[in-house]
This record gives structure tokens, sequence and C-alpha cells, in this order.
């Protein structure tokens, strides 16, 4: 990929078993837990594997730090080539299949932000616990993007008129 690729050199998701449930976390603080292909991919990877453990009763998704997930990862993007944002889209559409069609719940643990991409992988969980701190928009009307993909799971999760809202001015939501 071009050097828009979000830096390789570190696991961005972390995979833990407690007990029946498996712990998926977000692991790239310093860039707000962003969605690049590779985390998607990543985190796409050890949904499947855990879902296939018949020991796997739930599995919850976290992020790590102060922020859920700041969504995608805007350099993959803004600087991406056609063919470079159609791979990330469709990476972004293979992870919340993944979660659809998981047999197991899929539980979203948002504290902090959970924007854009972040929000669309929250709604698309079976359920959602959030923190007080917890915020959720989908801000790229603000910077010229209309979030078109979160729309589904939004809607399904907080209905046709506030997830318009959302997606038209940007404005969060709190837990």
């Amino acid at each position: 990929m071009a050097e828009t690729a979000a830096p390789a050199a570190a696991a961005r998701a972390r995979a833990e078993r407690r007990g029946p449930a498996v712990r998926l976390t977000l692991a790239w603080p310093e860039k707000r837990n962003a969605l690049s292909l590779a985390v998607m991919d990543e985190v796409r990877e050890r949904l499947l594997r855990a879902s296939a453990d018949p020991e796997t009763r739930a599995v919850v998704i976290a992020g790590e730090g102060p922020a859920f997930s700041a969504g995608h990862y805007l350099p993959e993007v803004v600087d991406g080539d056609a063919e470079e944002v159609r791979r990330l889209f469709a990476g972004c559409a293979a992870l919340m299949a993944a979660i659809r069609e998981a047999p197991q719940p899929v539980i979203a643990e948002v504290r902090g932000v959970a924007t854009a991409a972040g929000c669309q992988l929250a709604a698309s969980c079976d359920l959602v616990v959030a923190a007080e701190t917890a915020r959720f928009a989908t801000p790229g009307v603000r910077i010229g993007f209309f979030c078109s993909t979160p729309m589904v799971p939004l809607v399904r999760s907080v209905g046709r008129k506030r997830a318009m809202e959302m997606l038209l001015t940007g404005d969060s939501i709190d837990a």
C-alpha cells in the first residue's frame, strides 16, 4: 500500500480470553484507536477466530486509552488513491459483516469517543455498554464527507430521525 498506510510495526489489536468471553482491544491509543485497513483486518481475523471457538460465549470489543475509536485512519482516506480507498471501505464492510454474522453476541464497551467508523463499529455490535464519558458521532459532514456507511447500523440503534440528525449535523450524542 502507498505511504498513506498506517504503520504496521506493532499489533493494533489484542485478543484475551476471559473465561467464556473473548475481549478484543483496539490498541492504538496514540491515534485514538483509528481504524486503518490493517487494524480492521486484524480485528476481523481475531473476531473470526474467537467466533469459531466453541468455548467462546461472547466477544467484547473495547478501546485502549481515552477513546473507543476515532474512526477511519484519515491519511488512508484523504491521501489514498481510488483503489486504496475502495480496499479500505471493503475492509470496513467485511469487519461489520463479521460482527453481524458472529454466532455469539458481540458487545462494544465504549469509553470516550466513538466517531465515524468507530461509531459504526459500536452500532454494528449486538449491544453497546457505554461509560458516562462515551460520546457517539458521525462528524464527517464537518470536513466535507457524508458518513453514509454508518447509517444502517445507526438507524437500527438510535432510530432513523436521530441517525439523520447525527449524519447531517455531525453533532454527538452521549451515552
